[in-house]
């Protein structure tokens, strides 16, 4: 049975932007609909198009917000000396 065009990207389905503050969840659920709806092949060119330029853009914002929020921690920790950060693929090569 075919997916229903309601897979199909929209403006309206864009997390809003009106709101000064980034909404990674809801970016990082609209970039899961966009991937869902290109694998689905039943997007038409021009709209794989614009659904793959939408998520390069929320790509590109979810990692801005992700590198200001290890900034964050960063800065956190040096307040409070004692911590290290780890890297996380580091410690799951150890474990392998």
């Amino acid at each position: 049975m075919a997916k229903s065009r309601s897979d199909k990207p929209s403006s309206s389905d864009k997390p809003s932007r009106s709101n000064k503050s980034f909404q990674f969840e809801e970016a990082l659920a609209r970039l899961e609909q966009l991937v869902d709806a290109m694998e689905s092949g039943e997007l038409s060119l021009e709209d794989s198009l614009k659904a793959f330029e939408e998520g390069i853009t929320l790509t590109r914002d979810c990692q801005k917000a992700l590198d200001q929020a290890e900034q964050s921690v960063q800065v956190l920790m040096e307040k409070h000396e004692g911590f290290t950060l780890t890297d996380l693929d580091d410690t799951d090569n150890d474990q392998e």
